[in-house]
């Protein structure tokens, strides 16, 4: 008897007394918890989404659809970034305005070139206001999962109020779980026993967020 049928026995074994239950997933498992704490008006929602990210230590920033270009010109210009990684979908006028070499999300790009860019630019598929939180899909405005995760500097426009959602339930309702999913909360950071707090180890060092509106 192989190594596998010794597990799957157990397994019968283990369930042999187990009723039967043919229901599907979705109705077999209560989901009778809140989808969101509060009624709050689309704009309090976007408040509490700009404070949580604040509290994550990521920048906030606030835009039009005019002013955005000269605003990520400006931020990058800041971070002193001369190469910035832009996924193929992100929309061209966000960069127009920024005098630096544009670096396409390609397949056969190797970690090493990766960490050579300063900054990435993308978009997000859903952000969530009660935990501060982004959610990338890997769509064509925000490229491959790597992408923001090697650079040390990720700027991401979030589209609001549309792309903001209350609660974590009402973003999973939002989300295809057959996507590569990323969440984001802050910037990269770890700490040790003695809880000496390390950014950047696992992803950007600093994470900027524009909320889009217009």
């Amino acid at each position: 008897m192989s190594s596998r049928e010794r597990i799957l026995g157990r397994v019968r074994r283990a369930l042999a007394d187990v009723p039967r239950d043919d229901s599907p997933y979705e109705r077999a498992v209560v989901r009778d918890y809140a989808l969101r704490h509060g009624d709050r008006t689309p704009a309090e929602t976007v408040d509490l989404l700009a404070e949580n990210l604040a509290d994550y230590r990521a920048v906030v920033h606030r835009a039009t659809y005019g002013e955005l270009p000269p605003l990520i010109a400006r931020l990058l210009a800041e971070h002193g970034s001369r190469q910035v990684l832009v996924p193929s979908g992100l929309p061209a006028e966000w960069m127009s305005a920024a005098d630096v070499t544009r670096v396409g999300d390609r397949t056969e790009s190797t970690p090493y070139e990766l960490d050579r860019v300063e900054s990435v630019v993308t978009g997000c598929a859903v952000a969530i206001a009660e935990t501060g939180t982004l959610v990338l899909d890997g769509s064509p405005d925000q490229g491959r999962r790597r992408i923001t995760l090697v650079p040390d500097h990720h700027i991401c426009v979030v589209r609001v109020p549309g792309q903001v959602a209350a609660s974590v339930p009402q973003a999973l309702g939002r989300l295809d779980p057959a996507r590569p999913l990323t969440w984001i909360s802050g910037p990269s950071a770890t700490s040790d026993i003695e809880l000496d707090r390390v950014e950047g180890v696992h992803g950007p060092r600093t994470l900027e967020v524009v909320l889009l509106t217009g």
